[in-house]
């Protein structure tokens, strides 16, 4: 046994009890099919901690400090658990406690629905690259639908000059299939009558929400504050600021993990500690 400087963006107790079991059973149904090869030896905790310390901190996988496991080795783990959607499911998990918590019914019937473009860095492949023309951004667009307490329900990442319309189908589709409930959804008007009608073709009503023409500079416009306000709590990972992930399923990935780690923290009422509140604690892994 030894021990380590806990890292701000470490697990809580609390937090990996929420986490664990998913990870446990990921890990025991690939035992008992064989697909290990061997014992696993890393330790769970450990490794989600290290992709959390990427996607908070924004530094490249080879930079993980050396108390953590091999870089390869976080990222094996990071693609395996993206590939078999185990993100998503936990996602999908935290969302309906929240939601409970906050006394709302597990499964939404009100969605509201954005896209944001961003820059890519140098390793993303120009085959998953595009160019915004609205906004002069060369990178990728993520569209993203929350619920009305701008919970993520789905998410998609394109190259940036995919249209609106074309992220807000396949949106639809996807939280449509997890959450057959959904009725409603809000939207900008960057998202045509293609969208509307394809909603109305799911039996979602699609209400496109404009700014009052008469204000001028900024101005919260009815609902789609929420979903605005979700993108400002992903800003908070610097892993998401900037576009890295040479795939862009990891990057849908990396989306997922933030809003994870923000639904953990309302489950368990925690902040990430800043250079004001050091870390007085410590915590233990087996090596």
């Amino acid at each position: 046994m030894t021990a380590r400087r806990a890292y701000p963006s470490d697990l809580s107790d609390a937090r990996w009890a929420l986490i664990a079991p998913r990870l446990t059973a990921w890990r025991q149904a690939r035992t008992d099919a064989g697909v290990s090869g061997r014992a696993p030896t890393h330790d769970l905790r450990e490794i989600f901690d290290a992709i959390l310390y990427v996607n908070r901190t924004g530094i490249a996988w080879r930079y993980l400090p050396h108390d953590f496991p091999l870089h390869p080795t976080v990222y094996g783990y990071f693609a395996a658990w993206s590939r078999e959607g185990i993100f998503t499911e936990l996602n999908y998990q935290l969302t309906g406690l929240v939601r409970d918590h906050h006394g709302r019914t597990i499964a939404p019937t009100a969605s509201i629905m954005d896209s944001q473009s961003v820059k890519t860095s140098t390793n993303v492949p120009l085959s998953t690259q595009g160019t915004d023309a609205g906004k002069k951004v060369v990178g990728r667009k993520r569209g993203i639908i929350t619920d009305t307490l701008g919970l993520l329900l789905a998410v998609i990442v394109t190259a940036a000059s995919a249209s609106d319309n074309a992220i807000g189908m396949d949106l639809l589709d996807q939280a449509t299939t997890a959450y057959p409930t959904l009725t409603k959804t809000w939207v900008d008007a960057g998202f045509k009558n293609r969208v509307v009608e394809h909603g109305a073709h799911l039996g979602v009503d699609v209400e496109i929400v404009t700014k009052d023409p008469q204000v001028k500079g900024f101005s919260v416009v009815k609902r789609r504050w929420v979903v605005e306000r979700t993108l400002g709590w992903l800003m908070h990972h610097r892993r998401l600021v900037r576009d890295y992930e040479a795939r862009p399923d990891n990057s849908a990935s990396m989306i997922t993990i933030a809003m994870i780690d923000n639904l953990a923290k309302r489950l368990t009422a925690e902040t990430t500690p800043t250079w004001r509140e050091p870390l007085k604690t410590q915590h233990t892994q087996n090596t």
